[in-house]
């Protein structure tokens, strides 16, 4: 009866077992989805980085641009100050002209006087005659001095006419082309001017392509990151879930050691009572005590438990080695013999040839037959000994014989051995977990602490 309620119980739990295994096949997809869309977050940032120093770049070249439009409008500015200043010196020049015609016209009202004065005379009087009419010597000196003056002075005010229209002529000529020259110099630099602004709308029509593409970029990039953050919460929710499952086959390993334990017990009472039994039957006849003392001979003979030819035997206590054969990579930090990186080995290798019978080390629950990354083929049992969790591991397996949620005793055969996933060559590959397995965890112990292999 009691092993009728455990099959039942067991048996009730198988579809939650079943769960499990797809739970992790979720698992395992959601994280190769994660992986992608990882890599695509990191191509599309690659890519904004990029836009970026081009965009970079471009700004450069537009603040480049904007200096030389302000040294060219400071050339402009300086060269509008030169023709202002040139405009005042001519209208200066102007007004000195206007004072040298004025001069002029008063030399010359002076000169037609003195010709008309000479006219009224006689006309034909000279500067040579005035000399020569002289009285005294010092008459003639008078005159002389007089003549001097008066010639010197025609000579002063028409040299000075002259070189006043000279300078005047020059000086506006100058004026004039260098007004000219400025102009041209502004015409020039202001269509400089206007060459530059137009590159700059060019490189600003640029930016804004590039920065329109970075946006693209950005929001496909939110878009990844928002399906990663999704798919990482979908990854959080599988994990509590399994983490449930997992509970739950413990709870099941639990109730089963529960049961076995209050089993035992009443086989114990029962062969207790069997055993007084035959001892008051012995007391009354000595025959009946013979024939009892027989049957009990034959029945130990029928409940002796005969191990799978190459099995190692079942040994007492709560742990049994799950296969005979030469104990190799051992517990601790190696370095991996086919990555070549030093890294944990969270168990205990056994090299045995493949097709090796593999016992189950303790009674529990399987929670996971099948294939598992690296580990290849893999069966994983959860284990209640004495009210604490233990998982037990079981990888490189050529042939798996028990399924998810079914219990399994000590000792009993649940697959064969082989060389599946990452291993150079034939052997089992055994793990002991404190609690539920954890791929990355502290969890992992040493087997030896539990196994006398």
């Amino acid at each position: 009866m009691g092993v009728l309620l455990l099959s039942t119980t067991i048996g009730g739990t198988a579809a939650t077992a079943a769960s499990l295994n797809d739970l992790q096949h979720e698992q395992k997809l959601l994280q190769k989805k994660q992986n992608e869309l990882n890599k695509g977050i990191q191509n599309k940032s690659n890519q904004i980085t990029e836009k970026q120093t081009k965009k970079q770049s471009l700004i450069e070249q537009i603040t480049k641009l904007n200096g030389e439009i302000n040294t060219n409008n400071d050339k402009i500015s300086d060269v509008q100050n030169k023709i202002a200043d040139t405009t005042e010196e001519i209208a200066q020049l102007r007004v000195s002209i206007k004072t040298l015609e004025k001069r002029i016209k008063e030399r010359d009202e002076v000169l037609r006087e003195r010709v008309k004065t000479m006219q009224v005379k006689g006309g034909d009087v000279s500067y040579l005659d005035v000399l020569l009419g002289a009285t005294s010597f010092s008459d003639f000196i008078d005159r002389f001095s007089a003549v001097s003056t008066l010639m010197d002075a025609d000579r002063k005010i028409m040299q000075q006419q002259e070189d006043d229209m000279n300078q005047l002529e020059k000086e506006k000529e100058m004026v004039e082309n260098k007004l000219a020259e400025q102009e041209q110099r502004k015409a020039k630099l202001t269509e400089l001017k206007k060459k530059l602004e137009g590159q700059k709308v060019e490189k600003d029509k640029l930016v804004d392509q590039l920065e329109a593409e970075e946006a693209k970029l950005t929001n496909e990039k939110a878009n990844l990151e928002s399906e990663a953050d999704e798919a990482y919460e979908m990854s959080a929710d599988i994990e509590k879930k399994i983490v449930a499952e997992q509970e739950r086959l413990a709870e099941v390993a639990r109730q089963a050691e529960l049961k076995r334990k209050r089993e035992a017990e009443l086989r114990r009472q029962q062969e207790a009572a069997a055993a007084k039994r035959r001892a008051e039957q012995a007391a009354q006849s000595a025959q009946s005590s013979n024939s009892s003392s027989s049957q009990g001979s034959s029945s130990h003979s029928n409940d002796s438990y005969e191990p799978p030819v190459a099995a190692p035997p079942v040994s007492s206590g709560a742990w049994t080695s799950p296969a005979h054969g030469r104990l190799t990579s051992s517990f601790g930090w190696r370095v991996h013999p086919i990555f070549h990186t030093k890294k944990q080995h969270r168990g205990q290798d056994i090299s045995v040839p493949i097709g090796t019978p593999v016992s189950a080390a303790a009674e529990g629950v399987v929670s996971h037959a099948g294939p598992m990354g690296g580990f290849g083929n893999l069966v994983m049992i959860t284990h209640s000994i004495d009210g604490q969790i233990y998982t037990s591991v079981y990888a490189h397996l050529s042939s798996i014989s028990v399924s998810t949620g079914q219990h399994v005793g000590k000792g009993q055969f649940i697959a064969n051995s082989g060389n599946t996933g990452n291993s150079t060559g034939p052997h089992l590959h055994f793990e002991i977990h404190v609690g539920n397995f954890s791929a990355t965890g502290p969890s992992a112990v040493n087997p030896l602490r539990y196994v006398s292999f």
